[in-house]
């Protein structure tokens, strides 16, 4: 008979005598003839169900799931007790018009001084063009909506790795985008922008609806069985603010991946060194706003796949609580991991956008009841009064298992400004069970992103898929339901010692990704590849967020010896957006100065700008 572990309930564990397992992944990285092999093996009868069950065995989730005794009962997607009002916020309602709380939350930033970013000194330090720039310029009559656009449309159609239109967009009308640029030009011109977003571009990940756009999920052949007939929800609350949306931006396939990789369209490249990946699977949506072509653009985040990007990519990526943004109109509106959520390039209009988009539908509002929505007062540059009150959680011998300690060395940093600046506490805390919980979020995004696209693949769709998808789903396959039912009782279990540990701690901190960029070997262009010890650093302090569906914020603090982006994770207790986002933008604050990646765009024309003025 095999040895079964029995575990304790959550109420009678010693935290204290938890000890930090490092994780350790027993997979091979293949490319090439060798992966393409691999996977017709997987996808054999007899041999793939003997390789995926050693992989399973040999990454102890077979004991995880089959082998051990979990007193909990199954929670089937994140439910939350009641939270404390957060502090120094300014509410904003769900049945608001998305344009009354974007002037809510353009009430919260900091008074805007356009002499930052229209100086002459071209040996100033780089920065960001933002959505008050692009509004400033517009308003002054420096340019217009038409102009960049124009700008825009060149460098799409000239800026070629693989394929067409390039890598950062699987789905792009230059005539559509003409016709959005001219009506806000239009706006502009008669005295009447909409708003603060008017002419402002946006991208939107290829797996949220956005007409006259197919959506494909990075696939070849999705958007031939699903027609897409309006806007998403979050895409409406956009278009109705004047925002220019200039396509669907490239994605891991399906989401099923970390890297970016994508075979279909031609991998997104990393704007800090295009020989490496971008992350994903918002690969697009981050190396497009890294590159400087648009400001924001919306991403997917069901795996830290909104937050890894950004890290990777050197931009702000946050992860709404789950049920705070409508999901309506997405490929994975059914899941109970996912969120859709805006990636930028700064912090302020990262919070112009959530604030736009946010708003839960009517099913998650009776089943979730989440508190009404706010957005933190940024009305000075140290991120408010607030800030100086928060603890932040950390486990320390978690938060220093990186590839290089150029990662934890930089996130350490910050933690001491903020403690020194700001009088944040940093707290030392012990997160149990972090083995269980990978295996709990495998298991639940696996097995909702299966159950989603089964029809498709009994249809014949599988082989269409690309060889690293093909390895996903050969390994989802194999979960039974008993495992997924034990992954949802480890849920609850996880969901349990999460809310003790923020009844002590505001924040958990940690780095983002537990390495930076990695190469992309180049035979994987073709064909993709399978490295489950890179996906592993990649997604090591992500997946709690997302199956326990709390806040998360990727914040760039630096840059490792290779000149590689780092980012800081800031995870906040349910519905505390508004936390996040604060410490956030004093992190901001903080950070060294932003380098200008390799790959940049000055779609404002800087030069052009002043010799007009």
């Amino acid at each position: 008979m095999g040895k079964f572990k029995v575990m304790k309930p959550v109420n009678e564990v010693d935290v204290s005598c938890v000890k930090y397992k490092e994780e350790d992944i027993k997979a091979p990285h293949l490319t090439g003839f060798l992966f393409k092999l691999f996977v017709k093996m997987l996808e054999a009868p007899l041999i793939g169900s003997l390789i995926v069950e050693t992989l399973k065995k040999n990454n102890g989730m077979t004991q995880i799931f089959r082998n051990t005794v979990i007193p909990e009962e199954p929670m089937f997607r994140p439910v939350f007790p009641s939270q404390k009002p957060e502090v120094d916020v300014v509410l904003v309602g769900e049945d608001e018009s998305p344009l009354n709380r974007l002037e809510t939350a353009l009430k919260c930033l900091p008074q805007y001084d356009p002499s930052l970013s229209f100086q002459a000194d071209s040996g100033s330090s780089f920065r960001y063009w933002k959505i008050r720039d692009y509004a400033y310029a517009y308003r002054s009559k420096l340019t217009t909506p038409s102009v960049v656009a124009e700008q825009i449309i060149s460098i799409i159609e000239e800026f070629k790795y693989d394929k067409s239109p390039t890598p950062f967009l699987i789905s792009f009308d230059a005539n559509e985008v003409r016709k959005q640029a001219e009506a806000s030009t239009h706006r502009f011109e008669q005295g009447h922008p909409i708003s603060i977003l008017d002419g402002v571009f946006i991208t939107i990940k290829d797996d949220i609806d956005c007409l006259p756009h197919t959506t494909t999920g990075g696939t070849t052949w999705l958007h031939e069985e699903r027609s897409v007939e309006k806007d998403s929800v979050v895409v409406s609350r956009l278009r109705s603010c004047g925002a220019i949306l200039l396509g669907k931006a490239n994605m891991h396939e399906l989401g099923m991946g970390t890297s970016g990789n994508n075979s279909n369209y031609g991998t997104t490249r990393n704007p800090h060194a295009p020989e490496r990946y971008t992350g994903g699977s918002s690969s697009g949506s981050a190396a497009i706003v890294a590159s400087g072509l648009c400001p924001a653009a919306l991403g997917t985040d069901g795996g830290g796949s909104v937050r890894i990007p950004a890290s990777l990519c050197g931009v702000t990526g946050l992860k709404t609580t789950y049920g705070r943004t409508d999901m309506t109109g997405s490929l994975c509106a059914g899941g109970t991991v996912e969120v859709v959520s805006p990636l930028a390039s700064s912090l302020e209009d990262t919070l112009l956008v959530y604030a736009v988009i946010l708003g839960s539908s009517s099913a998650d509002r009776l089943n979730l009841n989440p508190t009404p929505p706010c957005l933190p007062k940024l009305l000075s540059h140290n991120g408010g009064n607030a800030i100086g009150s928060l603890r932040l959680g950390k486990y320390t011998t978690w938060f220093n298992d990186v590839h290089s300690s150029d990662i934890s060395d930089k996130c350490e940093d910050i933690l001491k400004l903020l403690s020194n600046n700001h009088g944040c506490q940093v707290v030392e805390i012990v997160v149990p069970e972090l083995e269980e919980m990978r295996a709990a979020h495998v298991v639940s995004i696996g097995s909702a992103t299966l159950c989603s696209l089964t029809p498709y693949c009994e249809a014949g769709k599988n082989p269409k898929l690309s060889y690293d998808t093909r390895t996903s789903f050969a390994i989802f396959k194999s979960f039974s339901a008993s495992d997924y039912i034990a992954a949802q009782c480890l849920r609850r279990r996880l969901m349990e010692y999460h809310l003790d540990i923020f009844k002590n701690v505001d924040v958990i901190v940690t780095p983002t990704c537990g390495m930076t960029a990695p190469l992309i070997p180049p035979e994987a262009v073709k064909n993709g590849e399978t490295n489950f010890q890179v996906a592993a650093y990649l997604m090591r302090f992500v997946v709690a967020a997302n199956l326990l569906g709390f806040p998360a914020i990727s914040v760039p603090v630096g840059y490792d010896k290779e000149g590689m982006p780092i980012g800081l994770q800031i995870m906040g207790r349910p519905w505390a957006e508004a936390t996040v986002l604060a410490l956030a933008a004093a992190v901001e604050e903080l950070a060294p100065v932003t380098k200008k990646p390799a790959i940049f765009h000055d779609v404002l024309n800087t030069n052009r700008i002043h010799k007009e003025k």
